[in-house]
């Protein structure tokens, strides 16, 4: 048998670090800049880097990357056999949940409880990695520093020899979602009001955002209201809005192409005059920061203050803000919650499909 157009061992090895080698070099021609860090560490990689691509509300300096929320994300290429992900854990007392999935592989879930956490490949790549937030703690203190919960992310260290390679924008399509535990994914694997039960990536939010593969502000907060403040130090939604947490101002949403709010389901005990007049001031504000976003006023799953939200809507008379009647969507029966407002993954994947169908055709 003729051995021509076989390739030996040998050949695939020199073709896979040529490939290699090819990529790293592309993004120096491009001008992309590369690893550095204040302490001239050249395998540091600093969390401000352009080269990390991040979802959701993320506090962004040059010593840290922080954020509050269940479902925020961040995604980056690189090459080597393993990446260190690095985080200050010096105040936190309930470490946040993570899951991180290599070249799109198994999730692998993680607690944030150490300073250095290697994340293994394989072979040197050109791999891609997904670090996602599974959950932090809502009764834990989450908005004002030292916070006790929360994803601080220091930088990474790559092995010798690695790179941090470009990441091309996910989508130019934007999705936010503003809402209380419902929103967080709080309950959504079983009943226990705990990290372990809780997953901000099961919940519609993320079922949604992926779907439409359209990038991703996700933030929920437990007990949160128009009215009501939320667990962990966390102001009602219209003072909480605009900030990733306490000293540090979020992202605008100026382009942002829908913005789905669920809120009132925490408000119950307030009358509906207090309520509406704190609902419309929290989507004129919407509004403000984002002038040409479709926003969805949803009926909250339990029905509260639902007459009181379609009221404010039908009095802004604004046509890129819709009520969504939620009624029916969810059922007990069905095994759609656990407990008596949280949807389970069942729920939140109903809901999600719902969203979706209503959201395909304005996208």
């Amino acid at each position: 048998m003729s051995g021509v157009g076989r390739r030996t061992p040998l050949a695939v090895a020199l073709m896979a670090a040529l490939a290699l080698m090819a990529a790293v070099a592309v993004e120096v021609l491009l001008g992309v800049p590369q690893p550095a860090s204040a302490s001239g560490d050249p395998n540091a990689v600093r969390p401000d880097d352009r080269r990390l691509a991040y979802e959701g509300h993320w506090g962004r300096t040059a010593e840290a990357a922080t954020t509050v929320n269940s479902g925020s994300r961040l995604r980056f290429r690189f090459t080597g056999d393993s990446v260190h992900a690095l985080f200050d854990v010096a105040s936190i007392t309930v470490p946040a949940q993570i899951y991180e999935s290599v070249d799109g592989g198994p999730k692998r879930l993680h607690a944030v409880d150490r300073s250095d956490l290697e994340i293994t490949a394989d072979g040197r790549g050109p791999h891609s990695l997904e670090i996602s937030v599974k959950d932090v703690f809502s009764r834990a203190n989450r908005w004002t520093p030292p916070l006790q919960t929360g994803v601080v992310l220091t930088g990474l260290r790559l092995d010798d020899g690695g790179h941090l390679l470009h990441q091309p924008a996910r989508s130019a399509r934007k999705l936010a979602f503003y809402g209380d535990s419902i929103t967080q994914g709080v309950m959504a694997l079983c009943e226990a009001n705990t990290s372990d039960c809780a997953d901000g990536t099961e919940a519609y939010p993320t079922l949604v955002a992926d779907a439409l593969r359209a990038s991703l502000t996700q933030v929920g907060f437990g007990r949160q209201g128009v009215i009501q403040t939320g667990n962990g130090g966390v102001p009602a939604a219209p003072d909480a809005y605009g900030w990733n947490h306490a000293g540090s101002r979020a992202e605008s949403d100026r382009r942002a192409d829908v913005i789905v709010v669920n809120q009132g389901t925490n408000d119950a005990a307030y009358g509906s005059d207090e309520f509406r007049g704190a609902y419309r001031v929290y989507l004129d504000q919407l509004r403000a920061a984002a002038p040409h976003a479709r926003i969805l006023a949803l009926r909250p799953f339990n029905g509260a203050h639902a007459d009181d939200i379609t009221a404010v809507v039908g009095e802004l008379a604004d046509p890129r803000i819709e009520f969504v009647d939620t009624t029916d969507w969810l059922s007990s029966a069905a095994g759609d919650f656990n407990g008596t407002v949280h949807p389970s993954t069942h729920g939140h994947r109903k809901v999600a499909d719902r969203l979706i169908a209503l959201l395909e055709k304005g996208l």
